[in-house]
């Protein structure tokens, strides 16, 4: 019997954008991952939890916009857990659930390697589980002299194995998503219909009910 394979995807999902669950979806799909699991985080170790929307509403966005997709999933795990959301306590939660044979894939952008020196425990993440990388646009060529100062070259190297160039590379910003919101933009396109339904419904990011909006409205 063949061991399960899992990819994990954490994030502030602030909000959930097609952009994540296109990569999701891709990384899936290339690698042949049994589940691929999204994990909104509660407490980012290096945000102020002032800055973030409530981990409820971004947990709920998260779900609707999986929707009954096959083989993707959302995790509340870390919503549950108290204190700062660590990567590694979140790998050895699935590792304790999935068992040693399990084959448990980490999912980031090339864009979060310029923070990975400063991620807890990283020298022992990177050992305990498979970090792949999606290229981001404008994260072509990461550096990879700035992980030396906390990883060893064969952590390193591995990494860099770890690129994905086949996975779609979409420039779309939760950040400038807030912005559209708070401006009363459209942000049809942008999120699934359900998720900006969702905003718009809960007044999130400034939206509000009647602003120029991709969901119609029957009411």
């Amino acid at each position: 019997m063949m061991a399960m394979r899992v990819g994990l995807y954490g994030g502030t999902f602030d909000p959930i954008h097609v952009g994540h669950l296109l990569v999701a979806r891709a990384v899936r799909e290339r690698l042949g991952l049994d589940r691929m699991v999204l994990i909104p985080t509660a407490q980012p170790p290096h945000k102020s939890p002032d800055d973030l929307t409530p981990a409820p509403h971004r947990l709920a966005m998260a779900r609707l916009a999986v929707g009954d997709e096959a083989g993707i999933e959302v995790s509340d795990c870390e919503t549950r857990r108290p204190g700062p959301s660590f990567t590694i306590d979140t790998v050895a939660q699935f590792r304790a659930d999935l068992g040693r044979q399990a084959e448990i894939v980490w999912l980031i952008g090339s864009d979060s390697l310029r923070e990975l020196p400063s991620w807890h425990r990283v020298e022992d993440l990177v050992d305990a589980c498979r970090i792949v990388i999606a290229i981001r646009p404008g994260w072509e060529s990461p550096d990879w002299m700035l992980l030396r100062t906390r990883l060893r070259a064969d952590q390193i190297e591995r990494l860099a194995a770890g690129m994905l160039s086949e996975t779609p590379r979409i420039d779309i910003s939760a950040t400038d998503i807030r912005r559209r919101a708070a401006d009363g933009l459209s942000i049809r396109w942008l999120v699934p219909e359900a998720v900006e339904r969702y905003i718009v419904e809960h007044g999130l990011y400034g939206a509000k009910k009647g602003a120029r909006s991709g969901v119609r409205s029957d009411g």
